[in-house]
């Protein structure tokens, strides 16, 4: 009987509680389990809908948005199994963006640094629905929202916990669009004189400065999560990303003066409009402009 024991305690048969000090148990793996007999899992542990609608009926009233909601602990205790407390967290079929939720709930908990990206098609709710009803078109929408309500809740109940107020419950929604820069149909000889104009600015006109801020800092692979502040310079709205790690001005008339001040920040790279500059002398002496007064900036027009 010796000899079996001491087996099962070799090929890790043997189950001592959690901290080696409760009652051995023999475990059972579920190639021994016998056919037809089912097997408990986590799923199984957490009455998924009871828990979920309690919370969102919490977040939305008694708004019915969705007729399968996962519970916050549930992926709490996912990410607690699965990742780091300063890992990134992909949900590529976010919903009502319960992951979202889970990530702020644990980082209020434990003090983690946890980051989420959700991602989710503007999928349409039905007219006839109640989030339909309520104002919310699309699915994206109600994560949005949800995301917003309840990381002020989180704060709301927290309030009292040392260092609860540098909890990050912020979020930027990016969408994917067409390029901000015009296509070009025509290769140079088969342009026409009455087109000339049409090839002079090669950016998109309903693009906003923050499109083309954006643009860059995919291009130069820069953290879209960076804090951006604008300023007013010399009249002109320059964008920066992170204190001085990007500077951008995508306004028109660009002058000497103006590059100068910029420059006098010393900003690590900055980005100009192709067609901003006030004339093609100014274009040409930004680069010396910058070499004299921030050597180490990377120049870059869009």
């Amino acid at each position: 009987m010796m000899l079996e024991y001491k087996e099962l305690i070799a090929n890790d048969e043997i189950y001592f509680g959690e901290n080696d000090e409760g009652r051995p148990k023999l475990k059972r793996f579920l190639s021994q389990v016998k056919e037809g007999i089912t097997w408990t899992t986590l799923w199984d542990f957490v009455p998924l809908n009871t828990a979920a609608s309690s919370e969102m009926a919490q977040i939305f009233g008694n708004l019915t948005t969705f007729e399968n909601p996962k519970p916050v602990g549930l992926i709490s205790h996912i990410l607690e199994v699965g990742g780091s407390n300063d890992a990134v967290i992909l949900d590529f079929f976010s919903g009502s963006a319960t992951t979202a939720h889970a990530v702020m709930q644990l980082n209020a908990e434990d003090g983690g640094k946890r980051k989420f990206i959700m991602v989710q098609l503007p999928e349409s709710c039905g007219e006839k629905s109640e989030a339909y009803k309520a104002g919310y078109k699309t699915i994206a929408e109600i994560g949005k929202e949800r995301i917003r309500r309840a990381g002020k809740k989180i704060k709301a109940e927290n309030a009292d916990k040392e260092g609860i107020d540098q909890l990050d419950i912020g979020f930027r929604v990016l969408k994917i669009d067409s390029s901000n820069m015009k296509d070009v149909y025509y290769t140079p000889d088969a342009v026409q004189q009455r087109n000339l104009f049409d090839q002079i600015d090669n950016i998109r006109e309903d693009r906003t400065p923050e499109d083309l801020l954006f643009h860059v800092l995919l291009d130069w692979g820069v953290d879209l999560t960076l804090p951006i502040t604008q300023e007013t310079i010399a009249g002109k709205i320059v964008l920066f990303v992170d204190d001085n790690a990007l500077a951008a001005c995508f306004d028109a008339d660009i002058n000497e003066a103006f590059v100068k001040e910029l420059a006098a920040r010393h900003p690590l790279r900055v980005v100009f409009r192709d067609a901003g500059f006030v004339s093609d002398s100014v274009k040409i002496n930004i680069e010396q402009i910058f070499k004299l007064i921030s050597p180490s900036t990377e120049i870059k027009t869009l």
